[in-house]
């Protein structure tokens, strides 16, 4: 099973570069087949530019640039469009998490989850330097959560999950645009009915620079997801499985159809070479560049017109 990390980054040239390495290094040492698709959201400093310098020796990190507006919900959707492995994961680029939880997410959901939900609060759990105020608000939060949707999970807020690539492509379209995609994952997948498991993890408040959540801006956008969910729950769950099953089976479908055509242009080619061998050109392992130019004679893949470079999986 192919794994993909998908890492939102608004500014945080200072903080990347120690959880790409931490993520690297444990993914690596696992040999778990991975990429991590990092996703550009609209920063003002040089991380797009690190990643970009970082692919030339670390071919399994891709970059994808998020348009305007921005936003952290935003971003996740856009890098959910982009990956390309069985499964995937979502981590914070400022290193609050531990990439040892990573591979523990990753064989627990080998074991036949759906989902591995990360909770910073169960008893295993380490979490330092949260702060105080951000603490009571989340443990009020999901506290709620718990009651009104009848569940034991205690961090439905936390971003840090990983998901099957039939899980969220079960999901159907995502909406949340900013942190409150975090419940919209996560609840979706309850009232789905997906096989869940929760483990406890560590997390580290972060060295560098200042969180972008910001709870008086957040609080009418979780309201608003929080509402739409329970109510999709309470009173349409069987038209919820319907569309989910059937948005499934829609990108199957179309997964199915690229790759008869895909199959269909290479015949063209062969014959057209007189029936001798054609092998495509390689996947550009860096193809990224400013402002979205190609670099490469090698195509970038593109999802909805967004530039991306195409990582190597890694391998045994």
């Amino acid at each position: 099973m192919d794994l993909s990390v998908i890492i939102p980054a608004h500014n945080e040239e200072q903080n990347l570069p120690r959880t790409i390495d931490g993520i690297l290094a444990a993914l690596r040492r696992e040999r778990i087949s991975f990429e991590i698709v990092i996703v550009n959201d609209n920063s003002r400093d040089r991380t797009r530019q690190l990643i970009v310098d970082r692919m030339r020796d670390d071919p399994e990190l891709a970059v994808v640039d998020n348009p305007p507006p921005g936003g952290f919900g935003r971003a996740i959707r856009t890098g959910l469009h982009a990956f390309r492995g069985d499964a995937v994961a979502i981590m914070m680029a400022d290193h609050s998490d531990d990439p040892e939880d990573l591979v523990r997410c990753f064989r627990k959901l080998g074991e036949g989850y759906d989902c591995v939900f990360g909770s910073r609060f169960r008893e295993a759990s380490t979490v330092t330097s949260y702060p105080p105020l951000k603490l009571a608000v989340n443990r009020a939060v999901n506290t709620l959560l718990r009651l009104l949707f009848m569940v034991p999970w205690n961090d439905l807020t936390n971003a840090f999950k990983v998901y099957r690539r039939s899980a969220i492509e079960g999901l159907g379209p995502l909406q949340a645009s900013h942190f409150n995609i975090t419940i919209e994952l996560s609840l979706s997948c309850v009232i789905r009915g997906y096989r869940i498991a929760e483990i406890p993890i560590n997390w580290y408040g972060r060295t560098w620079g200042v969180s972008n959540l910001k709870l008086s801006e957040m609080g009418r956008r979780y309201l608003a997801t929080l509402i739409k969910i329970w109510f999709e729950r309470l009173l349409i769950a069987d038209d919820v499985m319907v569309e989910s099953a059937r948005h499934a089976r829609t990108l199957e479908s179309t997964s199915a159809s690229g790759s008869s055509a895909a199959a269909a242009a290479a015949s063209a080619l062969a014959s057209a070479a007189g029936g001798a061998s054609v092998v495509p050109p390689p996947a550009a392992a860096s193809v990224a560049s400013p402002a979205g130019a190609s670099t490469s004679a090698g195509a970038p893949v593109t999802t909805a017109g967004i530039p991306v470079a195409a990582p190597r999986l890694s391998r045994d």
